[in-house]
């Protein structure tokens, strides 16, 4: 299925039913008052996290959903039925905007968690509702309310654990097939993952976490050069950033430089980013004699590794990589306890 991480969509929630005019005319009771029901309320329009669901693919084609209006209100002070509510599923991670106003109005992040996007008008008063001493023949009702109409625009972010970023062919996808199951495309070009790809790390009997790896980013990338000012939003959710640097890049091309670039993009698409836990992983050190990628590890560290943990591992090879990870699950367990500690800390 194609990945989609952005749709706009309509939804219109459903009508009330109208209030009823109706008197009671029955043998014996030939003046038996007014008995016209009120009307049932329009149906509710929600969004719900479907943990099965990666992509907005389903809002390509279909872009209108409509809830079901109320039914009216009928004699014998009989209340129309309520419309149906519409329920449209979304992976997790959607953020919900209103199109028109960039109003934001939520996002379901965790699986089964629901969200009202548009709610229903309320049904009409039928005239047995407007009967009293002074009146005792009301042929006033009310019609029922139109349920709200909104143009939303769906933005998925995708939720993991920790996130690889880096330049193209700083080696992301062999990692992420290396700790995990995940299959992403691996070739010796640019621009080989052309969309976020996840895969679940298992270690041990423990459950493990969740490995995001994105497109890789190129100088200007903020401004839309390459393909990662589109999939840069996908970090915005992870508790820690994997930084991959190839540590034998091309001629000429400095380490410290290309961490810098990377860090310029970040900055100029959200500095938020820039403030996420960070780790530098120099990747490929299976192509340098060990003593010079230790050199060139503590060098890196000295310059731009402002105190992160700076981890030198070989995704081709797997070497360094149970280190890696057993560091990230050491991370994330204490990221966790704090988390359970503050309880109305804000949601990564």
């Amino acid at each position: 299925m194609k990945f989609v991480d952005e749709a706009t969509i309509q939804v219109v929630a459903g009508k009330g039913g109208d209030g009823c005019l109706s008197f009671l005319r029955e043998k014996y009771r030939p003046r038996g008052g007014p008995d016209g029901g009120d009307g049932g309320d329009g149906g509710n329009v929600y969004l719900v996290a479907d943990g099965g669901l990666n992509t907005l693919a389903d809002f390509r084609y279909v872009r209108l959903y409509r809830a079901r209006n109320g039914q009216g209100g009928a004699g014998r002070d009989r209340f129309g039925k309520r419309g149906a509510d519409l329920t449209l599923r979304t992976p997790p991670g959607t953020v919900v905007t209103d199109a028109r106003t960039a109003e934001l109005i939520g996002d379901v992040a965790a699986d089964g968690e629901r969200l009202l996007v548009a709610r229903g008008g309320r049904g009409g008063l039928g005239n047995a509702r407007f009967k009293s001493a002074a009146n005792r023949t009301p042929r006033k009702t009310t019609p029922g309310r139109r349920g709200d109409e909104r143009q939303l625009k769906l933005e998925l972010k995708v939720l993991a654990d920790v996130g690889l970023l880096g330049l193209p062919n700083a080696g992301k996808s062999t990692l992420l097939s290396r700790l995990s199951r995940a299959h992403p495309k691996i070739a010796d070009y640019p621009f080989t993952t052309l969309h976020p790809q996840l895969g679940v790390v298992e270690v041990g009997g423990a459950s493990g976490f969740v490995l995001a790896d994105i497109p890789g980013l190129i100088p200007g990338a903020a401004e839309g050069a390459g393909l990662g000012s589109r999939f840069l939003k996908h970090l915005a959710r992870n508790r820690i950033l994997l930084h991959l640097v190839d540590i034998a890049p091309l001629a000429g091309q400095r380490l410290a430089q290309s961490v810098r670039d990377i860090e310029q993009e970040l900055r100029a698409y959200d500095p938020e980013l820039l403030r996420k836990e960070r780790w530098l992983v120099l990747n490929k050190i299976d192509l340098i004699a060990e003593r010079q990628a230790a050199a060139l590890g503590r060098d890196l560290a000295r310059q731009v590794g402002g105190g992160a943990p700076v981890h030198l591992i070989s995704a081709a090879t797997g070497k360094g990589c149970d280190e890696l990870v057993n560091g990230l699950m050491s991370r994330l367990a204490q990221l966790a306890r704090k988390a359970a500690d503050e309880p109305t800390a804000e949601r990564v």
